[in-house]
């Protein structure tokens, strides 16, 4: 299957530099709490190349690439069912708590023999005891499981109870953070499972930030350092006391926010570019920036309040929605892998012959 998939990425054309390699490799030493020298020295310990993970993940990130490709743009989720699986789980008492799972798992061939479902079991224990004796669980994950998130150290991230499998279930209701089930055995293998995390009914506030700016583009007419002197004489005025609406209303090029004196409303974290909202969250009120520059050109920005808002409805109803999609996602994606399969012309050949 992973040939399969590998093979119409090709084709598609689809490809993972090294660029984008490397930036997942640092994010994965990042995510264990480790510097990349350590993250390398952890694989190469337990008997994992280096080179070879490097490019085992690369082909893990391209079978992800593609599967996006062909599945996500399938998926819909409409705000009907978002309302029906809030209400589902609000009726069921399970839209409070999420957990935070990784998870090993021991695959076991099909139509195993009981001598290969024994191998298996026995890998799993010792695992298991490794993991009871102090184990790292990522580091066990990547160079031991067979699951799908291995090399994201096993992690699977937040999962409410009607997301996991249903085998997962009554285990994780009675572990406390940081514990290590004892073997789930199912069809595929056997399955060990830590719980990472545990979130309740909190509110979700976030700190949003009411803010203006005067905007200086690039263009034909003006060069870059000609616009950082303009912005700068602008900065100039704003502190001698003109006021900052008139300026932005004759000055700015960001048409939308010119017309209200560049007030750009309410913000949250993230709905700007980062180099923008940086600059902003340094500012108190009423303070007004240096000039700044991003993808869009020079701004001067004053922010004028910060306020805590309560998002929590919001936020559920993305939550909800993620989850959905999830489903959805899961499910077109055996339906795809499995007319993959059936499609598919395989050649077994005995070596020699």
């Amino acid at each position: 299957m992973e040939k399969l998939q590998l093979q119409i990425a090709e084709r598609s054309g689809s490809t993972i530099d090294d660029s984008m390699l490397n930036d997942k490799v640092q994010e994965l030493a990042r995510d264990n709490g480790m510097t990349l020298t350590d993250f390398r020295a952890v694989i190469e310990r337990d008997g994992y190349e280096y080179t070879t993970f490097r490019e085992d993940l690369r082909k893990q990130m391209l079978i992800q690439q593609i599967r996006r490709q062909m599945i996500s743009s399938r998926i819909k989720v409409n705000d009907q069912e978002v309302d029906n699986l809030l209400a589902t789980l609000k009726a069921g008492g399970k839209g409070d708590v999420e957990y935070h799972l990784a998870h090993i798992l021991v695959s076991i061939p099909d139509a195993a023999s009981p001598e290969q479902i024994e191998a298996a079991e026995q890998r799993a224990l010792d695992l298991h005891a490794r993991l009871r004796g102090g184990g790292g669980f990522a580091e066990l994950a990547i160079a031991e499981s067979d699951g799908q998130t291995a090399l994201e150290g096993g992690d699977i991230g937040w999962r409410s109870i009607g997301q996991m499998p249903g085998l997962f279930v009554e285990p994780v209701k009675q572990m406390e953070v940081g514990d290590i089930s004892d073997l789930i055995r199912s069809a595929g293998g056997f399955h060990i499972i830590k719980l990472v995390g545990k979130r309740g009914d909190e509110r979700h506030i976030m700190r949003q930030t009411r803010v203006r700016h005067i905007l200086l583009k690039p263009d034909l007419v003006h060069s870059d350092e000609e616009n950082l002197a303009r912005i700068r004489q602008l900065e100039i005025r704003l502190r001698a006391g003109e006021d900052f609406a008139n300026l932005a209303s004759a000055n700015s090029q960001d048409t939308l926010s010119a017309a209200r004196g560049g007030d750009l409303g309410w913000l949250s974290p993230g709905e700007t570019v980062p180099l923008f909202e940086e600059a902003m969250d340094a500012l108190s009120p009423g303070e007004i920036s240096a000039p700044v520059k991003t993808r869009y050109g020079w701004h001067l920005i004053e922010v004028q309040e910060y306020r805590e808002h309560d998002n929590t409805e919001e936020f559920e109803r993305n939550k909800a929605r993620k989850l959905i999609r999830a489903r959805k996602y899961d499910e077109e994606l055996f339906l795809w892998l499995r007319r993959l399969r059936d499609e598919a012309y395989v050649e077994y050949r005995i070596e020699g012959t």
